[in-house]
């Protein structure tokens, strides 16, 4: 009988250990089976996330959208109460959106997170109780069709990858404002409805060489301002690395030189609104690149990502209320705030000291080019002291008015601030009312492509406040609302990242009528002979600049530009500003 007994139970583990070993063989990853050599193709991913969501009440995946690959973007959510309606989602809790292969070469993150909902489903990792997990799973999914093995030069591993442009062959990560792409606009649709605390992009990046695998590239702490800067400087990335640390994780600060060694000091990067973090912070989210070094073995970065990712779980779970507590005082603070910081730079008189793991750099005679060249060497490492320069102070600030009227021929603006869930009602019946206008002064443009557009900077605006005929159907744009930060970066004109910067209002940059000098010669002539103030200020100004009295062209067209036949649409911008 005992014999009988042993042999059903030898029987019954035998039974168990095999649908163990097939359901773990069920969920195994391209990433494990090569030994840490590969990387799963899109395929291999949706496929993955969609048995996962079969096999576990745990995890949701949705169809969202469209791309410019004609594929459309999946968000995957972990929630182990198994709801995924986010307006029924239990609001204590925080949210964390995770993107991964934003440059399709990039797939640190890709397949890190296929590890990490996997081990949270089946709970080879402990279930969170107070953080929901979002991922988009695969954002280029162009680039990732877009297959190869030689794109990424400096890039150890993958065997092979995607394409950093996708379908278009924009970069998406310069996106996120002027939204050319259908994936930009999917992003927005997604960011809005997760609604997130926090907020990961999973890359991988070089522009030198030293020890660590992780780098972290948080939103610039001034330029998020308030409390909500304070705590991510402070707290959240004091506590990211000290997590890490815990786990034999070093981490530093993304290392933001290029053809330099980081010895002599590097500064934070700005991640502008184009940027992902730059966008989703203008929600008052918290905002996180993580850069893992390219000539780091690929398995090592893979688990460098999840590390970084299950980190910042244990965060959540620590510090989700004041997490919480933080962005809704954020936004109080900033709905009430009189004035707003458009321009910044460096802070030379603050800065911090990184306790840098570098290696040794020599300048040595390139064999190709016979000029010097950097050269590091691995076999000799070093720890020293390096300035880190991470403060930042504002250059230009705006008065924030009450609203924005914005005509209602430029349909495409009212596209994206839609899109982004901004506020706007139209104007009832024509009306004359007092309002701040902008005639852009002066600005400059690139002279080669970036990103599909000549984009404009160094933008300055005249202003002056006049009654002003507004029509029905204009839009009328409240400030007093959680997109506050988002109108302000894409309808201030001076603002780095604004509409008007890329190019979205050009037609007003081109003078529509003009004159034939050999007839306006005597409307000009008597345009000085009738009025006095003009006639002197036309002297003066032929007396002061040299170029302006050397020059008949540029005389004539000022004149003409004071004449009542120049037309008041060029250069006037068609946003006014409601300040009472």
């Amino acid at each position: 009988m005992r014999i009988l007994i042993s042999t059903l139970i030898v029987v019954l583990l035998f039974s168990c250990e095999t649908k163990e070993d097939k359901k773990e063989e069920k969920f195994s990853t391209p990433f494990e089976k090569s030994s840490g050599e590969e990387t799963a193709t899109y395929e291999e991913v949706i496929s993955f996330y969609l048995k996962l969501a079969k096999e576990y009440s745990s995890i949701n995946v949705q169809t969202i959208g469209e791309t410019d690959s004609g594929h459309p973007l999946h968000l995957v959510t972990y929630n182990p109460e198994g709801e995924f309606n986010f307006k029924k989602i239990d609001s204590k809790k925080v949210t964390i959106l995770i993107n991964n292969g934003i440059h399709a070469g990039e797939s640190d993150g890709i397949d890190a997170s296929m590890l990490l909902f996997r081990d949270l489903a089946n709970k080879k990792i402990n279930t969170p109780k107070n953080t929901i997990l979002s991922t988009i799973p695969l954002y280029n999914i162009g680039g990732a069709l877009n297959r190869n093995s030689s794109s990424r030069a400096n890039q150890n591993g993958p065997i092979s990858y995607g394409f950093r442009g996708n379908a278009l062959n924009y970069d998406l990560n310069r996106d996120f404002i002027k939204s050319d792409t259908k994936n930009a606009k999917t992003f927005a649709q997604i960011f809005h409805l997760v609604n997130p605390d926090i907020f990961i992009d999973n890359h991988v990046s070089n522009g030198a060489d030293y020890q660590y695998t992780l780098t972290h590239l948080f939103t610039q702490h001034n330029k998020l301002g308030g409390n909500l800067g304070n705590y991510l400087h402070t707290k959240l990335m004091p506590n990211l690395e000290s997590e890490l640390k815990a786990n034999k994780w070093d981490i530093t600060p993304f290392v933001n030189i290029y053809n330099q060694v980081p010895e002599i000091g590097f500064s934070q990067f700005l991640d502008h609104p184009r940027y992902s973090t730059g966008y989703t912070t203008l929600w008052n989210t918290f905002g996180l690149m993580v850069e893992t070094h390219m000539l780091k073995p690929y398995k090592k970065r893979v688990l460098g990502t999840y590390a970084l990712m299950q980190s910042m779980i244990s965060i959540s779970e620590k510090n989700y209320s004041e997490i919480k507590k933080t962005r809704e005082q954020a936004l109080k603070n900033l709905t009430s705030t009189k004035h707003y910081p458009i321009a910044w730079k460096i802070d030379s008189l603050k800065s911090s000291t990184l306790n840098f793991k570098g290696y040794k750099a020599d300048t040595i005679i390139s064999k190709i080019t016979g000029f010097p060249r950097l050269k590091y060497d691995k076999t000799k490492p070093f720890t020293k002291k390096v300035t880190y320069q991470n403060y930042y102070k504002a250059t230009d600030s705006i008065t924030v008015p009450k609203a924005y009227i914005l005509k209602k021929e430029w349909s495409k603006i009212i596209e994206l601030l839609s899109l982004n869930s901004i506020e706007y009602s139209l104007i009832e019946k024509d009306t004359i009312v007092k309002l701040e206008n902008y005639r852009i002064k002066s600005f400059e443009t690139n002279t080669s492509s970036y990103e599909g557009h000549y984009n404009h900077y160094n933008t300055t605006v005249e202003k002056s406040y006049k009654k002003t005929l507004v029509h029905k159907g204009d839009y009328l744009i409240p400030t007093d609302q959680i997109g506050l930060r988002y109108i302000i970066e894409t309808l201030e004109p001076a603002c780095i990242d604004s509409f008007f910067n890329w190019n979205y209002f050009d037609t007003i940059l081109q003078q529509k009528e003009h004159y034939s000098p050999y007839i306006f010669e005597d409307t000009a002539l008597k345009m000085l002979e009738n009025d006095s103030i003009l006639r002197k200020e036309f002297i003066l100004k032929k007396n002061t600049d040299s170029t302006f009295s050397n020059n008949w062209e540029k005389q004539l067209n000022w004149l003409y530009k004071k004449s009542k036949h120049y037309e008041k649409e060029h250069l006037s911008y068609p946003i006014y500003r409601v300040l009472k």
